[in-house]
């Protein structure tokens, strides 16, 4: 198998498993919501409020599943035209899932250990991901290819955050320590900056360029000490 038929399927299988544990999250949440689930602490302002945290749920798993596949390089250069079918679902999706988690931080109250700088980077990373995917738009409809991947891929790391945290939650998780404010501000800021980093580096990185091939030393004018022939 060559690494390009690898990445064919193992680019896709690791955003889906990424996004898995929020998807998951995100299911049962709305099947709370549907099914009248009791109130509790945790979820009174979801079941009194249900519509932007519904759409942040819907628009997210879409953008995250389904945009993973516009990131297999062999099912890109096969099916252009899926490519571009699905991305004008995917890049909606993607803004209303970015902008339904600012209206979230917003029009919920902030819970434990949540704090202010646990909300200001809702709101910073939301904005971010969302004028992201609206350059990404604005760059696709200009013919700028290059410039919309770079946008697209800065957008959906953002937008994978939440997959990254439970990592970057784990090591609180598994300490059993009480999670206090700094230390979730701490994971929950981790996520989004190690995948803008990865972002970044994607974008930037180019293939080696071999280096140009020197001509034989035999061929003709070009043996050391040798004088040109007249032509």
């Amino acid at each position: 198998m060559t690494s390009s038929s690898r990445a064919d399927w193992l680019v896709p299988v690791s955003l889906i498993l990424l996004s898995a544990v929020p998807a998951i999250a995100g299911t049962v949440r709305l099947g709370d919501i549907a099914g009248g689930a009791t109130p509790t602490p945790e979820n009174t302002r979801f079941l009194t409020d249900p519509v932007p945290l519904v759409l942040h749920i819907v628009s997210a798993t879409v953008f995250c599943l389904l945009g993973a596949f516009q990131f297999s390089p062999g099912l890109r250069r096969r099916r252009l035209g899926w490519h571009r079918a699905s991305g004008r679902v995917l890049l909606p999706a993607g803004i209303v899932a970015a902008l339904t988690g600012v209206w979230m931080a917003f029009a919920y109250d902030v819970p434990a250990p949540d704090g202010v700088v646990v909300f200001a980077q809702r709101i910073l990373f939301g904005t971010a991901m969302a004028v992201a995917l609206v350059l990404a738009c604005v760059e696709v409809r200009r013919r700028n290819i290059p410039r919309h991947r770079a946008w697209v891929i800065r957008g959906y790391a953002i937008g994978q955050g939440a997959g990254t945290q439970v990592f970057t939650h784990l090591p609180l998780l598994l300490s059993g320590a009480e999670v206090t404010e700094p230390a979730r501000a701490l994971a929950m800021g981790a996520g989004w900056v190690v995948n803008i980093a990865v972002a970044e580096w994607i974008i930037r990185r180019r293939p080696g360029r071999r280096p140009a091939r020197r001509a034989p030393a035999a061929a003709a004018g070009t043996q050391p000490g040798a004088t040109p022939q007249a032509r």
